[in-house]
């Protein structure tokens, strides 16, 4: 290799190959590294929906995506967060891409609130969130100034997966990528170091690199097959290891939201777009068989299912994600429960980091152990997560849900809640993607609640917090009511009248 790495080589599928080699170029491209990208056929089936957390608009700011545009282009739809339905009686609770209610007197919202609940209040929490009231009343949010004094808010998108990848796809001639397509690759490596030094495509052609990037997906043909590099399977605090995937007709009204509805033997998600509604039923094969599990999703969305199909789920890491010279990003390095779906933001982990620590020099160990660390401790906080949702449930009293309480959690999630428990704060920590007000609206809607509060607010005078109170919920009111229906903000994309 020269003393710089001049030539990338991405090699995957769908959207996780696209969006590495676009934002590789973009960001590089400049500073004379050229990227070639080789697309693996599709692993997604006709009727796959991506749902992405907020981070992902910013990354396609970056790669100069016109989000109308690519609304359009999709048939895609908006999400403000998560609607998670218990079995009745259990009341549903939502987790919002945004804050909940605003400071009194200098202090957390949330420490007033709880005080206040003790003291009679008879007002839940997600009440105070502006988008959570949004998404409840079918309608759009987006930041202003006026919210953002008030509170965070954000949304992420429901996109049509195969109509995603073709959208980044089209990218292509507009960033100079070189690009590719095979339906194999096998894999040339230096004798002396074990680097890759070049892929050949089933047509024969040879495609040389100084960095090879695997955005492959859990088939991991770079990283795993070719490099050997070791997957660790981690527990997951659920028995989950299959997901049924349909497609069902759109929803008259889109939802703004992803809904998670618990079943018996685990949970289903609904995930709405303008084109169509994803099904997908995460279950333990120990509860259900496949057949059955088809008749669950039937019963629990409602909905006429077409395109059902099966697959393993296999909750691990590579344990070296940058090996050599090449880097896994996505499924290829991480792979997840399908809870909350976390899969197009792992491959947003991966681009950001490999950019900022792009090695500028022949030797790059360092470059590479930080990588390797800093994505290793992100994924950690990733992980803390989904155990709560499990190891707190309260919905049945037998079988999975049963097994999912009994199976633990890591050390990190305990202390989390711990610390919830003993007074409303949630324990900061490196590297987190959710703010801890989703992780308070996760407990609260769980049935936690905190013993306590700072002694602090004490001081504020009962009447102050009342009235901030009334003030908070005048304004969520009122600024749900101006908002358009999600449906005629997409109606008005679709229209162009949005650029």
């Amino acid at each position: 290799m020269s003393d710089s790495p001049l030539r990338v080589v991405v090699v995957g599928r769908d959207a996780a190959l696209w969006l590495t080699a676009a934002a590789l170029q973009r960001a590089l491209g400049v500073t004379g590294v050229s990227v070639g990208a080789v697309e693996l056929p599709a692993s997604l089936s006709s009727g796959a929906v991506q749902r992405s957390l907020p981070p992902l608009e910013a990354l396609h700011n970056r790669l100069g995506i016109n989000e109308a545009d690519l609304i359009r282009a999709t048939r895609g739809s908006y999400t403000l967060g998560w609607n998670v339905a218990p079995p009745t009686p259990a009341e549903p609770f939502f987790l919002a891409h945004g804050g909940y209610g605003a400071p009194i007197d200098g202090a957390d919202f949330f420490h007033h609130w709880v005080k206040a609940r003790r003291f009679g209040l008879d007002v839940d929490f997600e009440m105070f969130s502006p988008t959570a009231m949004a998404a409840r009343q079918g309608r759009m949010l987006l930041p202003d100034s006026e919210t953002e004094k008030f509170g965070r808010t954000d949304y992420g998108y429901h996109l049509p997966g195969i109509e995603y990848a073709g959208f980044l796809k089209g990218l292509a001639p507009r960033t100079a990528l070189t690009c590719h397509r095979s339906r194999s690759v096998s894999v040339e490596r230096d004798e002396a170091d074990g680097a890759i030094r070049a892929v050949r495509l089933d047509q024969g052609d040879r495609i040389e690199g100084d960095l090879f990037v695997d955005a492959s997906g859990a088939e991991a043909v770079l990283i795993g097959r070719a490099l050997g590099q070791g997957f660790e399977t981690c527990a997951t605090r659920s028995a989950i290891d299959r997901t049924l995937v349909a497609c069902a007709p759109r929803f008259a009204s889109v939802p703004v939201y992803s809904e998670v509805r618990i079943c018996e033997g685990g949970w289903l998600e609904l995930l709405a777009s303008q084109a169509a509604t994803q099904v997908k039923l995460a279950y333990s094969s120990a509860e259900l068989s496949d057949d059955e599990a088809l008749a669950v999703a039937r019963a629990a969305s409602q909905l006429p299912l077409q395109q059902a199909s099966v697959q393993a789920v296999q909750p691990g890491d590579r344990l070296r994600p940058w090996t050599a010279n090449c880097i896994a990003v996505g499924a290829a390095a991480h792979q997840f429960d399908p809870l909350f779906d976390l899969d197009l933001h792992i491959v947003q982990l991966g681009i950001v980091h490999l950019i900022s620590l792009f090695p500028s020099r022949e030797k790059f160990d360092a470059e590479r152990d930080e990588y390797n660390r800093v994505l290793g401790s992100k994924i950690a906080r990733l992980r803390d997560l989904q155990p709560a949702f499990y190891g707190l449930n309260r919905f049945h009293t037998a079988g999975f849900w049963d097994a999912a309480r009994r199976a633990g959690m890591p050390e990190a999630t305990v202390h989390k809640i711990g610390t919830f428990r003993a007074r409303g704060q949630i324990a900061p920590m490196e590297d987190e993607t959710f703010a801890p007000d989703f992780w308070r609206a996760l407990l609260v809607g769980l049935g936690e609640m905190p013993q306590t509060w700072p002694p602090a607010i004490d001081l504020t005078p009962a009447e102050t917090v009342k009235s901030a109170l009334q003030r908070m919920l005048g304004f969520v009111k009122d600024k749900v009511l101006q908002q358009p229906t999600h449906d005629a903000y997409l109606a008005r994309l679709t229209q162009g009248e949005l650029v």
